[in-house]
């Protein structure tokens, strides 16, 4: 494991470590251990299991990271080190008595090789270790939500995904099951879960985000991380802050939103949850929605001010899905709390989500549950705030297998304390992603720019105008090909094999992308004319079968390998219509076309 190459990029410090060194050089060890407890990495169990200092995985404005958790193992490697130091190992000497260990015991004696000589990589050999900090800017800052083309986010922790948009439309998923309803609409973009605040006294209007009442704020900001997205703005004399992240631990969305009033006096205000509940896979709702809506069940936890959610099982095979929605206040009190499940009731008669009845007057909810036509969940909670002073208000949206895993999951996430775990889990959850496809920072910053075009159709890198209108195929045509149809095509042409690092990085980023809940079929053509030795096209599927896209190789959302010259006409047309994304490598390097 000490040979492995990268290792010089990495700076981790393992108190556990020192401790087995007690065996070696007892005072130096402890002293270190000394030092490790007087600089706070000691917890309840003992010392924390590492601190990483790499510059590239500190959080911003930290010199390093704990990894607050405890390895029993390590625990005790290094209670047997002290037991070893103050005993006069006994552990040692307890093997030793032992015949079958005896008869062994030679191959402890051996040494190391003498004549071994390790060529370090060119890499690694060109000078000592340099601070790997990068130079990009980790932060998206978007301050213009009216742009034609918003920008997108994506977050996960492997099973629940997220897709927020610059706007704060975006959809909510549970692998294949869409938790909350979402379409498709760059115009508008008019989707998601929202919260709406309104000022009780003079009955202003406007969103923690620009949706969805699209009224302007001062100051508007959308910044988008690795781990989170936050939207600031100011109305009303008031300041807010949201942030959005995913639990890498549960299935669960934290929308925390902080708010403070900058008037000289106390103020009231609304602050109301909304988000169109469907718990059934994302295409069966897109085509039957009315009938999708029939199935789904709300009730009402008064005492742990919380929604939960699930769908009526259409089959005994069937194991139904749960939501859960909570809001739980910190640092305020609550006036007055309500709820609705019923978005016939929320929105109104001719309304939509832009100017819903219910945010029309200061009315509250009302806590209508159980079989409703149309499912929504909505909390309205009201707060006093006196002047400089700031609530939050944690908003979480999660998904549970059973009913009990969702009440365990409201009875967590309204305590602030495990609540904070969340933001710092998913912020190591992120790094652990981009380290695991070695990926860096601006390579997943470009992933999320082409991750917009995938999820909103645009012209900007699709098939000219002159391609579009010759075809006259429709989605079975593709068929043939192994391709579906059903998910956005992303195409990169490749004529030489010079140029096979535009490859590595398109299957990188659909690894991203698939990782983070992101769907894609990705076409991969061979323009390359070598005839009988196809020596392009092995070198491709050598490139994408060793990686970890190679058990996706010619499935839906994988990667599809074909060799240009065998395609027809009429399907070449077709391809290039419906791709969403046509990158060539005769236009530069990835970067460039992006």
């Amino acid at each position: 494991l000490g040979m492995r190459r990268g290792l010089g990029e990495d700076l981790v410090v393992a108190p556990y470590a020192s401790m087995m060194a007690l065996m070696v050089a007892p005072e130096a060890a402890c002293k270190n251990l000394q030092r490790l407890s007087e600089l706070g990495f000691d917890g309840s169990y003992g010392l924390y299991e590492a601190i990483d200092y790499t510059p590239n995985r500190v959080p911003p404005g930290s010199a390093y990271a704990i990894v607050r958790s405890f390895m029993a193992h390590h625990q005790g490697m290094g209670l047997l080190a002290m037991d070893y130091l103050l005993r006069d190992q006994p552990m040692q000497k307890r093997f030793v008595a032992d015949p079958e260990f005896q008869a062994n015991l030679l191959l402890l004696q051996e040494r190391p090789p003498r004549v071994g000589v390790i060529h370090p990589h060119e890499a690694e050999a060109i000078g000592p270790r340099v601070s790997s900090a990068p130079s990009e800017t980790h932060l998206r800052v978007f301050r213009n939500p009216a742009s034609s083309q918003p920008a997108v986010q994506l977050l996960s922790n492997g099973r629940y995904h997220a897709m927020l948009s610059s706007t704060g439309g975006g959809y909510s998923r549970q692998r294949e099951m869409a938790v909350t309803r979402w379409r498709e609409d760059a115009t508008r973009d008019h989707w998601g879960n929202f919260c709406y605040l309104r000022d009780v006294d003079s009955g202003e209007l406007w969103s923690a985000a620009h949706q969805p009442t699209c009224v302007p704020v001062e100051q508007y900001e959308a910044i988008f991380s690795d781990a989170k997205a936050e939207f600031r703005g100011r109305k009303c004399g008031f300041d807010t802050h949201l942030e959005i992240a995913i639990s890498a631990e549960h299935d669960i969305e934290l929308r925390r939103l902080r708010v403070t009033n900058r008037a000289r006096h106390a103020r009231r205000i609304d602050i109301t949850t909304y988000a169109e509940v469907v718990l059934a896979p994302a295409i069966s709702d897109e085509l039957h929605p009315a009938f999708s809506n029939l199935f789904v069940q709300t009730e009402l936890l008064r005492a742990k001010q919380a929604l939960l959610c699930t769908r009526r099982a259409r089959s005994a095979h069937e194991t139904p899905p749960w939501m859960v929605h909570l809001v739980a206040v910190h640092d305020a009190d609550i006036d007055a709390i309500s709820y609705e499940t019923d978005r016939a009731r929320f929105v109104g008669r001719g309304n939509t989500p832009l100017t819903p009845r219910a945010m029309a007057s200061a009315e509250p909810l009302s806590d209508t549950c159980g079989s409703v036509l149309d499912p929504i969940v909505a909390i309205r909670c009201r707060i006093l705030l006196q002047p400089e002073q700031t609530a939050m208000i944690d908003m979480v949206f999660g998904v549970g297998a059973t009913r009990s895993e969702c009440d365990a999951l409201i009875d967590k996430y309204r305590d602030r304390r495990l609540a904070d775990r969340v933001f710092d889990l998913a912020w190591t959850h992120s790094q652990v992603v981009q380290r695991q496809i070695n990926a860096s920072q601006a390579d997943a910053q470009i992933y999320e720019r082409m991750a917009r075009l995938v999820v909103y159709a645009h012209p900007q890198l699709r098939a000219d105008a002159a391609v579009l209108l010759q075809n006259r195929r429709g989605q079975p045509g593709l068929w043939g090909h192994g391709i579906s149809g059903d998910l956005p095509i992303v195409l990169v042409r490749i004529t030489s094999a010079s140029n096979i690092e535009l490859v590595r990085q398109l299957v990188r980023a659909h690894t991203y992308w698939r990782l983070k809940g992101l769907n894609v079929d990705l076409v991969i053509w061979n323009e390359d004319q070598a005839g009988y030795r196809q020596q392009l096209q092995e070198q491709i599927l050598g490139l994408v079968s060793a990686g970890p896209e190679g058990h996706v190789l010619d499935r839906p959302g994988g990667v599809f390998v074909r060799p240009a010259p065998q395609i027809s006409a009429e399907d070449r047309i077709l391809l290039q219509a419906v791709a969403r994304m046509i990158l060539s490598d005769d236009r530069g390097t990835l970067a460039a076309q992006v």
